[in-house]
Order: C-alpha cells, then structure tokens, then sequence
C-alpha cells in the first residue's frame, strides 16, 4: 500500500503541477469527508502521515467515560481499558479507524470530494501563475474558432482571442502559431479564463521589447503609443542616453529590426518618432511623414495648435479619412489643424485668437456685455478688488469715472496697482463713450435728416418750415397759425407735402404715403 500511494502522489505532482503538501492535503480532505459520511461527524477524527509520507492513517479520538451517550465520540472504560489497561475515566484515546470498513456510499463522497480539491488546488495554483504573466506576450496554437473567438491551446490552459481584439488584416486556420498579449485572468465555474489580444498598444511595446534590446533595458523607452490595429501605429521615443539615437536603434540597422515588427503586425505601418518636450517639435515630429513647415500654437489652455504644410503634404499629413493627424492628435494630446501655406496667409490669426479667448470665458461678442464687476475680470487681484469694494467701488464703470487725482486717494491701492488694473480692463472691456455714442447718434439723425431734404419731403411745405425725425424713422414738420382754438384745429385738413393725399391734425403719419408728421403752430 505504501508503494501504491507514493506512486499515486508522485503523478500527482507530475501530471497536475501540484505541489507534494497540496497533495497531502487532498488526501486528508478525502479521508476525512469519508469518515464524516459514514460517522456523521468528522470533528473528532485526525489524519497523520509517517514520517515518509508513503502511509497515513486516520484516527477517532474518543473520551472515556462510564456510560456512553455517543459512540461516535466515547468510549466506555472497560473497553478502553483493553485497549490500554492504564486508562482513566476523563482520559482521550485515539483509536484507528480502517479505511477499508467504509461503505461504498462514503468512499465515493471522499472520491467526489478529491476530484473537486483537485480541480481547485489546480485552478488556484493556474490563476497564480498566469495572473503574473498579466502584460506579457504568450505563444499558443489555433485550435478552433466560435462566434468569432478563437480558442487557443497554451499548453496547460485554453486562451480566447475575441474578435475585437482580432487585427482586420489577419487571417487564421488551425494550427497556426498565434502570438498574443495577455490582457485578463479571470476564474469561471467552467474553468480559468485567460484573455489575449492582438490590437492592444501593450502588445506593440512587448513586441519593441523582444526586438529592440536598448528598449528591453530602458536605454531607449517608449514616452507613448497610438494605434489604429491593422492600419497605423505611432511610437513616440526618446533616449536616456545622449550617444543613443532612439529613432535609429528601433528601427536597426538597415530597418533589420522595425521589419520585424511590421511581419508580426501582419504589415502594419510604423511611425516611429523622436519624443520632444516642447509641443511644437513634438506637433511637427507626431505629423510624420509629412513635413511640417511651422506650428502655431492657438490656445495654450485648450491645447490647440495650427500645423502648416506645402500644398504637396497637405494630404500626407491629413492622411487616409483623417487616419494621420487623428493619431497625431492622440499622441501629442493636442487638437491639431492642418492647413496649407495659402490657407495660413488668409486666415485672421488675431481674431481667431480673439474667438478662443471669447469662447473660453463663454462670450462670443466679447467681455463688454458680460463683464460689469470689477471682482469678474479674468486675472484681477483679488486683494484689491477687494479694496476697492471697501472704497465703495464696484462697478467697473464706477473705476472709470474716477479722476487721476480721486484714485491716488484711495485707501489701501497703490498707484502701481491703479495702472495694472486700468490695463487689465483695457484688455478685456471694450469702453464705448457716451459722448461718441451720442455723436454717431446725431450723425446718423443728419444723414436721415438730409435724406429727406434731398427726396423733397418739405416741397409742399412754405420757406423757413423745419423738419422733426422722430427716432428709427424720418418725419414732416407743418406749422400753421394759432389763430383758431384747439378743437377748430383738429377739424382742419391740410395737404401732405409728400403725395398731396388729405391730412389733419390728429394724424401721426400719411393716410396715403405712410410718412411721418409733426404738427407745430405758431402765435399770431
């Protein structure tokens, strides 16, 4: 029996990846889920191995007792004496149990429980070591392929390859060596699960690692990848070395080691490109191949940027349906608008500049309408905007107002402080004058005024009349004599100057023509 069980242990051990105390313990698991079924109780019983590990044995450790209740647990005196004639009422003994008496009901419960430890211990032990192996690349074989996933044979364990982890460009039949990166371990009631990709930017940098020795020992490393799988990748490197060029140890000596990387990736495009902290450089070397004349910076904050290009690379660094400047602008985290030489020229660089300011603080006509307090100027001192409120000043107007004599005797602002704030708000506020205001007023009244002149509106009307503009439309000033009283004067009519049609005094505009009139009478 011995011979028997140190077999069985040692093709555990071979066959399952288990460890030899994993093993024990499935054995005394199994022993003891036997003695519980055929005992109903397992809580008294022990299981010990010799000191080789090639027997065991269980025991039921028994109280002596005089007058037994439970004989799965006691045992009487006499009998225990028999046993070991020093026996004492109180004593414990432990008395073998023979495997061989349990029917078969219990063996096969203790055979159920075994198979299930073993699965266990085996699925842990699995997850283990395939949950370190998280982010690294694994070598299997197409075995079969349902709803698009394909099931790979790894050796110890079956990966999944799901569809959307597929490359578009690649194609497989059984058999073939699959190459892929571990994203996911999980633990099912079916068994474990180990998930693999192909389109995940990780397997990119595992596959530089493998190729490239200066990336495997961080000499160069990877800043960032984008990737469009199947179609386009871009690298962005830099070199912690200044005698190492990042760009050319990638791509090797005479492109011996990108090639590479380009067949594993099924033909995949590659653009690798030198990392730059200064995001113009960066903007220019994420556009390639194109060539990039120059790069302008639009919105610091926003992260927009202008790249312009010869007409002949308008198309390169724009790329198929946007394929290249897309990417771009996920490397360098930059929103990236590409326009030509000719493009650049008609373009109003200030007022764009202008729009992004206005559009960032949520006002498209300018800050003029929005901004009315001097604590809401973008950049104010909050120090003397609050001084400023202690001198009973808060409008920005209220500021303006103020001579240069009355801001020299405000209390607790310096005269360095009046100057920066009076510049602030000529950069944000558009002031308009009221006096300005009332003479383009005017200005606009006298063109209508003499419009009117001009069509012959006072023809009708004797020498010296005037006219009135009424405000948004021209008018007709008649004066007439004083000489009847008021109620006579609302029965007279008079003659439109314009169309001639009859009016009266009570008439605001002509019946006929629709213009303006203005009454005025004077004493006789």
């Amino acid at each position: 029996m011995a011979t028997d069980m140190s077999e069985a242990i040692h093709q555990l051990i071979q066959d399952r990846g288990m460890s030899e105390e994993l093993v024990l313990r499935t054995i005394e698991n199994t022993l003891l889920a036997a003695y519980k079924r055929r005992f109903g109780n397992a809580e008294n019983a022990i299981v010990r191995f010799n000191d080789t590990n090639t027997e065991v044995s269980i025991y039921a450790q028994k109280k002596i007792v005089d007058g037994v209740y439970d004989p799965v647990s006691e045992i009487d005196l006499e009998e225990a004496r028999e046993l070991d004639p020093e026996a004492e009422i109180g004593d414990e003994l432990l008395i073998e149990v023979d495997p061989r008496d349990f029917d078969r009901i219990s063996v096969q419960s203790a055979k159920q429980t075994a198979h299930q430890s073993i699965r266990e211990i085996q699925k842990d032990s699995l997850y283990s070591e395939y949950k370190d192996k998280v982010g690294e690349i694994i070598i299997g074989y197409y075995q079969r392929e349902r709803n698009g996933t394909i099931y790979v044979d790894l050796g110890k364990v079956e990966g999944t390859l799901p569809k959307k982890y597929q490359s578009p460009r690649e194609v497989y039949h059984v058999n073939d060596r699959i190459k892929a990166l571990i994203t996911d371990v999980n633990k099912t009631p079916a068994g474990l699960q180990v998930v693999l990709s192909r389109t995940h930017t990780d397997f990119v940098r595992a596959i530089f690692e493998l190729e490239v020795p200066e990336v495997y020992d961080k000499t160069v490393e990877i800043h960032k990848i984008v990737r469009e799988p199947g179609y386009r990748t871009k690298l962005a490197v830099y070199s912690n070395r200044e005698d190492v060029d990042p760009v050319g140890a990638c791509v090797g000596l005479k492109g011996v080691r990108i090639q590479a990387v380009i067949r594993e990736l099924e033909g995949e495009k590659i653009d690798i490109l030198k990392f730059d902290p200064d995001p113009r450089r960066f903007i220019k070397n994420a556009l390639s191949p194109a060539e990039v004349r120059d790069v302008v910076i639009m919105d610091e904050g926003k992260h927009q940027a202008l790249a312009v290009v010869n007409d002949s690379q308008l198309s390169l660094a724009i790329g198929k349906q946007g394929l290249n400047v897309r990417l771009a602008n996920r490397l360098v985290d930059w929103n990236i608008d590409v326009k030509t030489d000719a493009q650049f020229e008609e373009m109003d660089i200030a007022s764009e500049s202008r729009r992004a300011v206005s559009e960032l603080f949520g006002d498209a006509e300018g800050y003029g309408e929005e901004l009315s307090r001097i604590s809401e100027l973008p950049g104010v001192d909050a120090q003397v905007a609050a001084a400023l409120l202690e001198n009973n000043i808060d409008f920005i107007e209220d500021f303006l107002s103020l001579a240069e004599e009355e801001t020299g005797q405000l209390k607790g602002i310096t005269a360095e402080q009046v100057v920066a704030l009076r510049q602030l708000i000529e950069e944000f506020v558009e002031v308009v004058e009221e006096e300005a205001a009332e003479e383009s007023y005017e200005e606009e009244n006298s063109e209508e005024t003499g419009d009117a002149e001009a069509g012959g509106i006072a023809g009708g009307v004797a020498d010296g009349d005037e006219e009135a503009v009424t405000e948004g439309e021209a008018g007709l000033a008649i004066e007439g004599s004083e000489s009847k009283e008021s109620d006579d004067k609302t029965d007279e009519e008079y003659e439109c100057p314009e169309c001639g049609a009859k009016i009266t005094v009570d008439m605001t505009n002509c019946p006929s023509c629709g213009i303006g009139l203005s009454f005025e009478f004077e004493d006789e």
